[in-house]
């Protein structure tokens, strides 16, 4: 018997499901270090949120890579992702400081990014300009605020990454008034609503307050809480500024849309009813966390709070 044409099956076999495990669209979490306590900045926890949502939507066409400590140890591991999602604690201490250079690099070729949270906050002098490259836009302190509030989102744009997403209203550190690039060439707003007045209620500080801002709350003048971004070499990118409560992950509007975005950056396709997404309940999103859960935690509480699926 020719042993061959087994072989050439074989062969051919294993070329092909090589093929279609390299032409899968690849996106790296780098998920920061606790910081927080229990149910907030859960970088972590909510990366596998994120990242098992867009591989079950996606019927493994997505492949995604969760890293903690912010960084991975190997950075060979970013060298094929089509997008790089940090979620993280920002400021001087973002991860991204210390590797402005190789980020660059993957932005050069042209890979997505997207900041969550804190990760859109960098120095002004020493991660700004490279976020407004990058990102589009930024938390640039002594200009732009981070109250915690309920945000009431009564307009939604149409675009991709908003598809399947209604209208809604949760409470968050929803931060504001970003430092955008100019004439806002290349950003579209995703997420926008009128801050209350309570917003301004702290003294002016780095990341409380400025009179610019306050005259714009007073105004009622809409903030953009998160955007979209098509870099001038075809990059995109997004900011969320959202995701200080880990809860709010069980909320299928916030889960759909920041899954649609992540998926958006890499150039993936976003179906017209957005990625069919299963938000998690309250009992799996008390799994996971780095933070044990204090002696007072009250899950009915939380699930009222947070309008979530209890069970």
């Amino acid at each position: 018997m020719n042993k061959f044409p087994m072989l050439w099956i074989f062969g051919l076999a294993f070329f092909s499901a090589s093929t279609w495990a390299d032409d899968r669209i690849k996106i790296v979490f780098l998920a920061g270090n606790p910081s927080h306590g229990y149910g907030a900045h859960e970088h972590l926890a909510g990366s596998r949120i994120l990242a098992d949502t867009i591989e079950r939507a996606t019927a493994g066409q997505v492949q995604c890579e969760v890293y903690a400590g912010g960084w991975p140890a190997d950075e060979a591991v970013l060298d094929d992702a089509d997008s790089i999602v940090m979620y993280c604690d920002g400021g001087a201490r973002h991860p991204a400081l210390k590797h402005l250079d190789a980020l660059g690099r993957h932005m050069d070729r042209g890979a997505g990014f997207v900041c969550l949270h804190y990760a859109v906050e960098v120095p002004k002098d020493n991660g700004g300009p490279q976020f407004l490259a990058w990102l589009g836009g930024y938390f640039e302190t002594d200009w732009s605020v981070n109250p915690h509030w309920t945000a009431n989102y009564t307009e939604i744009p149409k675009h991709p990454i908003t598809r399947g997403v209604p209208p809604f209203s949760a409470n968050d550190e929803w931060y504001f008034h970003m430092r955008f690039v100019d004439d806002m060439r290349g950003i579209t707003p995703i997420l926008y609503a009128v801050p209350p007045a309570e917003t301004m209620r702290r003294p002016d500080g780095p990341h409380s307050g400025n009179p610019v801002v306050r005259r714009e709350v007073a105004e009622g003048v809409p903030q953009i809480t998160a955007w979209a971004f098509d870099r001038p070499d075809g990059g995109r990118a997004f900011g969320f500024t959202g995701g200080h409560y880990h809860w709010n992950w069980g909320r299928p509007e916030i889960l759909r849309l920041v899954s649609n975005a992540i998926l958006w950056t890499a150039h993936g396709d976003i179906p017209e009813g957005g990625l069919n997404i299963n938000a998690p309940a309250l009992d799996a999103l008390v799994q996971g966390q780095d933070e044990p859960a204090p002696k007072n935690f009250d899950p009915a509480r939380v699930a009222e709070q947070f309008r979530l699926i209890s069970n």
